[in-house]
């Protein structure tokens, strides 16, 4: 008895743990980053802070294509980002990045949302931007690296993708 309790739970915690195999994801690509209208990095080293946007991006798209029905890929394909606020260029030492409603973020970037059989399902050419980023109160990404930026790509998924294409 003792050994089937411990069968049962040990595949309990197998199935929670694995992560399903068909789930939506997402694949990013950036095209011509040294495009970009504003990607400074103020006192950080230019490479580490291109890299820790790209990665907080992709992260953030994988998390909400997470939403999307299984089998299907969000490809993303950015081309230009302004990232919300400004580098006070003042000084040399002590670069930061000022964030005023001025300095609006923006993203250009296509999608395609495919399925399974590589199939298009819906995709488009986006110009985001959000004059009011700081109108409002949104607690959900107060406190994350570009908080501002991503609240905007999540409005973006939550109007493109609303109803049909979110699991319930």
């Amino acid at each position: 008895m003792n050994n089937f309790k411990l069968i049962l739970i040990s595949l309990i915690l197998i199935a929670l743990i694995s992560p399903p195999s068909s789930a939506a994801k997402s694949e990013v690509t950036w095209t011509n980053p040294e495009k970009y209208r504003d990607i400074k990095a103020g006192d950080e080293n230019r490479k580490t802070f291109k890299t820790r946007v790209f990665k907080t991006f992709e992260k953030h798209f994988a998390k909400l294509a997470e939403k999307l029905p299984e089998g299907q890929t969000l490809k993303i394909d950015v081309t230009d980002v302004d990232l919300a606020g400004d580098v006070d260029i003042g000084g040399i030492i002590n670069r930061i990045r000022i964030v005023t409603d001025l300095y609006f973020p923006r993203m250009k970037f296509s999608y395609n949302l495919i399925n399974a059989d590589n199939t298009s399902i819906k995709s488009g050419e986006i110009n985001l931007k959000d004059m009011g980023f700081m109108l409002g109160s949104n607690l959900r990404y107060r406190n994350d690296s570009f908080g501002y930026d991503k609240k905007m790509i999540a409005q973006w998924f939550k109007d493109t993708f609303k109803d049909d294409y979110i699991k319930k």
